[in-house]
């Protein structure tokens, strides 16, 4: 794997060309995938368009990306047993260097993950539809491109995986099979598509109905996926898949077991952009009625190699508390024949 520890680059989110020449130098291999006819026409559009709505711009801009960025700085490690399996999944076919296309990759995190728990022989490509997540990326040593999920600049058969995860249900249930077209396309013969999303009807869909879409400036009303759904695409494109449930709790340590709740209250307020909630009882108390709250809403029926419940443990020798959500996401992932 590259290294993602590139001095931090100042580019802006929106110069699709300055990101391609500064992808050249850092990250060569990516650069040779993209399809310049492809990239050039994207650009035109995009500097002929007026921008659209971006829910993960700067909170200045009415968005909630500063907040999900800090999220991400002070507990890297929240997702990191979910992204781990998500990436082994992907990979499980594939021989040698594998290049990954992170399709809603915000500021680097899926990257990052890879990098710190050392998932060998893996090449995150991180793409997003928002400059400020782009333009944080580089800004944090994290090569990225803006793009679009449903146009993608990759050229056809370049790419051995393709990772739609973190934000799929805010593409727009119109452009959903055009994206797994898109992905079908850059993906080579025995490329893998995985696609992960939270049921419509699972708690994760009441935690953003009940607390996210009332208590962040953007709210939060979009369609989740359903399992039938996820299978359509896929079918319909063409893959070899199966669909699947996996574990991909939150978590946060502390040195105490009230500290370790209050953390993960912390990145739970800051990750959905719960600003109305700060505005309304002050950081530390909205800290613990979004803990609380998550505790309430997040709940399963037993199932082995899953979490069920709520944890709170202390699991190794370091002294440090654990504190764990539980989150059941469902995938679909597929292979190019």
């Amino acid at each position: 794997m590259v290294s993602i520890g590139i001095e931090g680059i100042s580019v802006a989110g929106s110069d699709l060309l300055a990101q391609l020449d500064h992808l050249r130098v850092h990250s060569p291999e990516m650069h040779r995938r993209i399809d310049q006819s492809r990239l050039h026409s994207w650009q035109q559009e995009q500097e002929a368009h007026e921008a659209i709505r971006d829910d993960f711009g700067s909170d200045i801009t009415g968005g909630r990306g500063s907040s999900y960025v800090r999220a991400q700085q002070l507990n890297v490690d929240a997702r990191a047993a979910g992204i781990r399996r998500l990436i082994e999944l992907m990979t499980q076919r594939g021989e040698g260097n594998q290049a990954i296309v992170d399709l809603l990759g915000g500021d680097g995190l899926v990257r990052r993950v890879c990098s710190r728990i050392g998932l060998p022989d893996v090449e995150i490509m991180t793409c997003d539809a928002s400059p400020h997540m782009v333009q944080t990326a580089w800004a944090t040593g994290v090569p990225a491109l803006l793009q679009r999920a449903e146009r993608q600049l990759f050229r056809s058969g370049s790419v051995d995986g393709v990772l739609l995860a973190y934000g799929t249900h805010h593409i727009p249930p119109a452009l959903r099979q055009l994206v797994a077209e898109e992905s079908y396309r850059v993906l080579r013969p025995g490329g893998a598509f995985l696609l992960h999303d939270f049921l419509s009807g699972s708690p994760m869909d009441t935690w953003f109905a009940e607390v996210v879409d009332r208590y962040s400036n953007t709210g939060h009303d979009y369609a989740h996926f359903s399992e039938d759904e996820i299978g359509r695409y896929m079918a319909e494109v063409g893959f070899d898949f199966k669909t699947m449930e996996i574990d991909d709790s939150y978590t946060a340590t502390g040195v105490t077991p009230d500290e370790a709740e209050q953390n993960l209250g912390e990145y739970l307020v800051d990750m959905y952009g719960l600003s109305k909630l700060v505005e309304s009882l002050g950081p530390h108390q909205a800290h613990r009625w979004a803990i609380e709250q998550a505790k309430s809403i997040f709940h399963y029926p037993e199932q082995p190699g899953m979490t069920s419940s709520s944890t709170v443990e202390q699991l190794d020798d370091t002294r440090l508390w654990t504190c764990t959500v539980p989150r059941r996401a469902v995938i679909g992932i597929g292979w190019k024949p």
